[in-house]
């Protein structure tokens, strides 16, 4: 649970995250949606282990996994509420 935590508000992965949904919106009319974010989530969760920890744990990807579902769906719902406010 401390790690799941300690993922969900980690400031680098959010950044990741945000810049990841920016750039799939900014180029959905060429490589769609679903694909990018998904592959967006699976690289974020290896990248960050491998990087900054120093080896692949196989826990610290599959909640990395769990957290940046998390994180993108928080994020794709702030969007959706900032378009629907915007239009009225």
């Amino acid at each position: 649970m401390d790690l799941l935590i300690s993922q969900l508000t980690d400031p680098f992965r959010i950044g990741l995250l945000v810049a990841l949904v920016l750039t799939t919106l900014r180029n959905a009319a060429i490589s769609g949606v679903i694909v990018p974010l998904l592959a967006g989530i699976v690289f974020v969760a290896v990248i960050i282990p491998v990087a900054m920890q120093g080896g692949a744990d196989p826990v610290r990807i599959a909640v990395g996994l769990a957290a940046n579902a998390i994180i993108l769906a928080v994020v794709l719902g702030l969007r959706a509420l900032a378009l629907r406010l915007r239009a009225r």
